[in-house]
């Protein structure tokens, strides 16, 4: 007898984690990309410890290493005064104290470890999902996929990680439409020698503006030689979701041009910016029907204040495949969907309490408790009854 055969539609962070995990746990795994080729896409990626630990467990922590900045704190400043409100020792003290680091780089080196990690066979690039149907709940029987080109497959579970337009969501509950924040986002990367004598470049470190939409986030990547800049301002007029985008330099330095004179300072040395409009949803009450779940943004997408979107999602791809290899390769339909349930009673209290803490904007403001967030293992949190 075959394993059930997974089907992950999106081949972005969340989606390639839940599939080695899966292919680890023996079950047959098929992830459909509508990307014809994988490309370098996006600045950065923040990984605070709980991701950093849940992808040691999927074995690509080792990889990530070799390119990837420690930033030896998380510090919080007040955009004004430049007063430092919170820092947090993080590096060698995150690993004693939570299993892993924080770990700080280019998106597409996380991208590029986790494609490594998965066999061509289970990749269908450029297939484009449009819809599915699954039987009805209880029901025996595959789950049908169309795609744009005319072609259909059959699995017999079907993992949406597609994204906050997630197509999937769609088919499972229906037509709706992120919320636009009026929040607007810049990315930028500096080389670090182009900031000597500005402080705390290891560090992660966040200014704190004065409104919970305006911000200024810094920390290294490519092993220190480079900086990110993350900003985000409120902005009605712009509403364009994009991670490719241009910016404008200028329009970014007035935007800030109040703030500390260290922090215009990294906004001074950026040659080039891309700007982004912020989307939200609102948490849901229900991810997954029978056969059919979601994982990452497709069912938490949440703005980026606590630096969890992507954590979140691997999270999820750790604790999912944990449950169907709890429910086993043998299983039938029925405990396959019942293995579902459960891996969303697991997530949903944890993603909702993120989602809202991420909107609102004030987790470490001024010191607090990091334990919650950090200190959460995928592989080790009890799975759902």
């Amino acid at each position: 007898m075959q394993a059930p055969l997974i089907g992950i539609n999106g081949a972005g962070i969340g989606g390639l984690a839940a599939a080695i995990g899966l292919l680890r746990a023996g079950f047959r795994v098929r992830v459909y990309e509508q990307a014809s080729q994988f490309a370098r896409v996006g600045a950065d990626i923040n990984l605070t410890p709980n991701a950093v630990r849940a992808l040691d467990g999927l074995g690509v922590g080792d990889q990530l290493r070799k390119t990837a900045a420690q930033p030896s704190h998380r510090i919080s400043r007040m955009w004004d005064s430049g007063e430092t409100t919170s820092s947090l020792e993080m590096a060698q003290t995150a690993q004693t104290k939570y299993g892993a680091p924080q770990l700080t780089m280019h998106r597409a080196d996380l991208l590029q470890a986790l494609e490594q990690a998965v066999p061509a066979q289970a990749l269908a690039l450029g297939k484009k999902l449009v819809s599915f149907e699954a039987p009805d709940a209880g029901q025996t029987g595959s789950i049908r996929l169309t795609f744009a080109d005319g072609t259909h497959d059959d699995v017999d579970v079907l993992i949406g990680a597609d994204g906050i337009h997630s197509v999937v969501r769609r088919g499972l509950f229906g037509q709706e439409s992120p919320e636009f924040t009026g929040v607007v986002a810049y990315r930028a990367v500096v080389p670090a020698e182009k900031l000597s004598g500005v402080p705390n470049l290891g560090a992660f470190t966040k200014w704190w503006g004065p409104n919970p939409s305006s911000q200024i986030v810094t920390f290294p990547l490519n092993l220190g030689r480079d900086i990110f800049v993350f900003a985000t301002t409120p902005q009605d007029s712009w509403t364009l979701e994009s991670w490719t985008a241009p910016g404008d330099v200028h329009e970014l330095r007035a935007m800030y041009a109040d703030y500390h004179s260290e922090a215009r300072a990294l906004l001074d040395a950026c040659d080039s910016v891309l700007k982004s409009a912020l989307y939200v949803r609102d948490p849901l009450p229900q991810w997954s029907r029978d056969r059919v779940s979601l994982l990452g943004d497709a069912s938490h997408p949440m703005m980026p204040f606590m630096a969890q979107g992507a954590g979140m999602a691997i999270e999820d791809a750790v604790v999912l495949s944990r449950h169907l290899a709890d429910a086993g390769t043998g299983a039938d339909a029925a405990t396959l969907a019942n293995a579902l349930a459960r891996y969303e009673a697991a997530r949903r209290e944890r993603t909702a309490r993120v989602q809202i803490g991420s909107r609102g904007n004030q987790w470490l403001k001024e010191g607090g408790n990091a334990d919650w967030v950090y200190e959460y293992d995928a592989w080790q949190v009890p799975l759902a009854a």
